[in-house]
């Protein structure tokens, strides 16, 4: 198998965005979880998505992670390797894009790597350097407020610079629009110039197929699923791939009960969870009980296993930024973080011991922690539920299971109910 794109992806439902994305675009698409054995069975493919779990973690063990990410993608054909990050520009002064952008540009020897967040689909644009989430400025927007990466400058230019030894640059809006050979050209002087990375502007999906067309032609990109929709464009219109369809289907139906878990304290999964209440059971977890140790996840699974005969039920521990700043302060960012992952990991585990086959997982930490419990090793990419979030066929896994990871800002307002409608 020769692959012609590879994808390292910072986070789980970041993978299951670029990997639905690609799907779209006409190629053939695997997700898998962290850096796969050398004898997983995958199918013929176009393109690879590896999921690491490497957003919030420490910087040199996110960037040894990618490397090995990298090398895994090269040693099955891989020219051109995307690394796939939140399309918020989720990080922090201390990285992890910078640093790992850094390394895989040191790796593949490139003169100057494109880096762009914009997904006009999803409301993520690029003007000037600044990221817009809709119509606010990122520093406006409600990821201001996020409980790992709180964001407060929508300059990425500066943004990008405060966490990379390389000297950031900027291809603005205007150079796009003059078409690839303007990009080029613009490339060209920055690495006249010592300039190492550039911020692309895109307003428009046509924006990200000059971008893709560019980026392609050399070995590194970075961004979210928009570049990765504008690379997988480009294969196909320059014949490098030829289009494949989306099956209707993710398979034969699993059948078996369904669960909902939500750890996501975004606007949009709140109003989802509350959505929920009108059709399914809904428990709200105590996050001080989790921390605390009280048997949180236990009286979860008590409430939740008589009621999974009847139907779907869904088990949340988001909560809002107050309470989640609240929180913090009491028991520390890391430690209360981590103990409300791995408590919703252990309700998922416990649940598909029970007999569930059918898990929406709501929000990037969450997913990451539930799937690396399951132990499942890929995905096969099914039908689309909403933008950048698809139903998953587990490959390789001890049983056959349908799941769909959400970053915590996608979806309708009843995604819950869409998703457990196309999960069979």
């Amino acid at each position: 198998m020769t692959l012609a794109l590879g994808c390292i992806a910072d986070d789980y439902t970041g993978a299951s965005d670029l990997a639905n994305t690609l799907t779209r675009a006409g190629l053939r698409t695997v997700q898998t979880i962290g850096v796969p054995a050398d004898d997983l069975a995958l199918p013929e493919v176009d393109a690879v998505v590896v999921s690491l779990k490497s957003r919030s973690i420490e910087a040199g063990l996110a960037v040894s992670r990618s490397r090995a990410a990298e090398t895994w993608l090269r040693g099955r054909g891989a020219g051109h390797v995307l690394f796939k990050i939140c399309s918020t520009f989720d990080s922090t002064d201390a990285g992890n894009i910078g640093p790992v952008m850094d390394a895989l540009r040191a790796d593949c020897g490139q003169a100057v790597v494109l880096v762009t967040p914009a997904f006009p689909e999803t409301g993520r644009t690029v003007y000037q350097g600044n990221l817009f989430v809709g119509a606010a400025p990122l520093n406006e927007s409600p990821l201001k407020d996020h409980p790992l990466n709180p964001m407060h400058d929508s300059n990425l230019v500066r943004v990008l610079a405060r966490q990379s030894r390389t000297q950031i640059g900027l291809v603005d809006l205007a150079t796009v629009t003059r078409g690839a050979g303007a990009v080029r050209a613009r490339l060209a002087e920055f690495a006249g110039k010592g300039v190492g990375a550039a911020i692309i502007d895109a307003v428009f999906d046509r924006d990200l197929e000059t971008i893709g067309l560019v980026a392609g032609e050399h070995r590194l990109s970075v961004g979210a699923s928009g570049i990765g929709l504008g690379l997988a464009r480009a294969l196909v219109s320059t014949g490098k791939v030829r289009s494949a369809s989306r099956s209707a289907e993710t398979g034969a139906p699993v059948g078996g009960p369904a669960a909902c878990l939500a750890g996501s304290c975004s606007q949009a999964t709140l109003q989802q969870i509350a959505n929920a209440e009108r059709i399914m059971p809904v428990l709200h977890l105590d996050p001080d009980r989790i921390i605390t140790g009280a048997g949180e996840a236990q009286r979860a699974l008590d409430w939740a296993r008589p009621r999974l005969a009847e139907g779907p039920v869904l088990i949340a521990s988001s909560s809002t930024p107050d309470q989640v700043a609240a929180l913090q302060a009491r028991h520390g960012r890391d430690a209360a973080g981590h103990a409300i992952e791995q408590a919703m990991a252990d309700i998922a585990e416990s649940l598909v011991k029970s007999g569930v086959r059918r898990l929406v997982v709501a929000g990037g930490e969450t997913s990451g922690a539930v799937v690396d419990r399951l132990r499942i090793p890929g995905f096969l990419v099914g039908v689309e539920i909403a933008a950048g979030v698809p139903v998953l066929r587990a490959v390789g896994a001890e049983s056959d299971m349908l799941l769909a990871l959400k970053s915590g800002n996608f979806g309708g307002a009843e995604f819950f109910s869409d998703a457990l409608r196309l999960m069979r």
